[in-house]
């Protein structure tokens, strides 16, 4: 008996992990439930009237599903700083005819007290947080409107803060994975432990049911992980080219293209770290680039809409966990079957 998978609802301990910024779709959400599993509707860069029309979506679908919450967790831009990072990417963002100069810092919360009222007041099975821990009056007012609440942590301090605010289970994310870190600690890079390593530690200092998340990319990956103590997989980057993924075209052809160099940790698109495929952009900006999130998210963020519509992935942040080359070009249902094949 797995208590986790009945908890959540669900039958096939795969799941599929929240993509912020337009990947994860309401399709991709819903194959996920179809086949057994679970996926995240994500809040994060939406703005609370826009999360309530995706868990209508969701909703409208009768699938079990949750919803993924940015957490506030401020890590200020110097403004000096800011200003010479934003001359030095001019020159890229001149090839796209978009104008940095003058830009001020925006240092925003993501709308997080009326994506908590919305989610208490119309509750959905899951609500998971990602960057900082919600305080325990937030943990316990999602719990009292009947969601499980979930917490993505990166070590064992972090898993033993979250346990102590009160939530029900630890997304355990290892360095491997795709996308931002969930890391509280942002300006230390992420510990760079397996996720198998990573699960066992955990596991051994919290008594909490426990997702892996990072480079799980076949079914080798997931039997490992759940060997090790985890409940369920958690995956993203194997989902980016499937037929409801609403990753761009140029995203996509890049984790396929065999000319690829492979990931890095970078925090030049965002100001927080996040593994991307290397590209022209990371390799320009990666070792100048300031901490700073979300101003440098906003900061980038014209350029890196132009690159998309432009095609150019060398500009683009290509979100990618180092088992990028197992996404394949199939239904996500198919995807996450295949994955959880060996168990």
């Amino acid at each position: 008996m797995n208590s986790l998978l009945d908890a959540l609802g669900v039958t096939t301990p795969v799941l599929a992990a929240p993509m912020a910024g337009g990947a994860t779709t309401t399709a991709l959400v819903t194959a996920a439930a179809r086949a057994g599993g679970l996926g995240f509707v994500p809040a994060g860069y939406a703005s609370a009237r826009t999360l309530a029309e995706r868990v209508a979506a969701a909703r409208a679908e009768r699938v079990p599903f949750g919803v993924n919450v940015f957490a506030p967790n401020p890590l200020p831009v110097d403004r000096a700083a800011f200003d010479r990072y934003a001359t030095l990417v001019q020159a890229t963002a001149d090839r796209h005819h978009v104008d940095l100069s003058g830009q001020v810092p925006v240092e925003d919360d993501d709308a997080f007290a009326e994506k908590v009222g919305l989610l208490a007041e119309d509750p959905v099975p899951v609500v998971s947080f990602t960057f900082g821990i919600p305080g325990r009056a937030v943990v316990a007012r999602l719990r009292a409107a009947g969601s499980l609440v979930a917490q993505t942590v990166t070590g064992v301090a972090e898993a033993r803060a979250a346990a102590e605010a009160g939530v029900d289970v630890l997304v355990v994310q290892a360095a491997a994975a795709g996308g931002h870190s969930g890391t509280l600690t942002p300006r230390l890079p992420p510990p760079d432990v397996p996720v198998t390593d990573l699960i066992a530690m955990v596991r051994h200092a919290v008594g909490l049911p426990l997702i892996a998340a990072g480079g799980l990319g076949t079914p080798e990956d997931v039997a490992l992980v759940m060997a090790a103590g985890a409940q369920a997989a958690m995956v993203g980057t194997v989902l980016l080219r499937t037929e409801e993924s609403g990753a761009s075209a140029v995203h996509q052809a890049a984790l396929a293209d065999p000319a690829g160099r492979g990931t890095v940790l970078t925090r030049a698109f965002t100001g927080r770290p996040a593994r991307a495929l290397r590209n022209r952009f990371t390799d320009l900006y990666g070792d100048h680039a300031p901490y700073g999130y979300p101003a440098l998210h906003h900061l980038t963020g014209p350029l890196r809409k132009q690159a998309a519509a432009a095609g150019d992935a060398g500009t683009l942040h290509l979100w990618a966990g180092t088992g990028h080359r197992r996404a394949r070009r199939e239904g996500a249902g198919q995807t996450l079957t295949r994955l959880a094949a060996a168990l």
